[in-house]
């Protein structure tokens, strides 16, 4: 998704954001060239912000909603302890395989595990199993973003934090027409009506939601 800032703003934003690993700079260059939509990546001071809350939490356990070509798994991963571990769910076979080829040249690689299927199936497995989680990253269809939130949620730790991406979805949240648009103005209000958790709104890239069970 498109920046909601001016091009020479964004520019600004990155280049005072901490830099980008050599291994992240090649797959971002790699998902441009060969995979489709690869504005779904999300950008390199996400990825950073993303990196600076698995670390300010203290995480040990991750889930993510959506690999895509792994970026953000990537830069989640790099934030947890050795011994720390990301689930990461897809339904791409194409993308993922992309994604794990860059986490097997990653030091940080064997701490990410691709669950392949409906994210939905995934989630209930591990609710089923009593997984808990210290960080959860929902980037994935925004239609299914409420029920993915109400499928997270109880296997958060107390303290634990939810990340949202695209929660301002390009503007369109104020004009919603599409199913997606409605998904993510649905989300939005989810979350603030949730009274098991407190939250913002954070205008970075495309919107993104922090929300921290209580």
């Amino acid at each position: 998704m498109l920046s909601l800032l001016s091009d020479g703003l964004t520019q600004y934003v990155e280049d005072h954001a901490s830099a980008e690993p050599d291994l992240l700079g090649r797959l971002r260059a790699e998902t441009a060239a060969t995979l489709v939509d690869p504005q779904m990546q999300v950008g390199r001071v996400e990825g950073a912000l993303l990196k600076l809350l698995v670390s300010l939490c203290n995480a040990h356990r991750v889930l993510e909603v959506g690999t895509y070509s792994g970026y953000s798994a990537l830069a989640m991963a790099s934030g947890l302890p050795e011994d720390g571990t990301l689930i990461t769910c897809d339904i791409d076979p194409v993308a993922t395989a992309v994604a794990q080829r860059f986490f097997d040249d990653s030091p940080h690689g064997g701490k990410i595990e691709i669950r392949m299927g409906p994210a939905v199936d995934t989630i209930a497995t591990l609710a089923a199993g009593g997984a808990t989680f210290d960080v959860v990253f929902l980037d994935a269809d925004k239609e299914s973003y409420s029920t993915y939130y109400e499928g997270v949620v109880p296997m958060l730790r107390p303290g634990g934090l939810l990340i949202a991406d695209n929660t301002l979805w390009g503007g369109r949240v104020l004009d919603p027409k599409s199913a997606s648009d409605h998904g993510i103005v649905a989300f939005n209000r989810r979350v603030t009506e949730d009274e098991r958790v407190e939250h913002v709104l954070l205008p970075v890239r495309d919107g993104v939601m922090l929300v921290r069970k209580r």
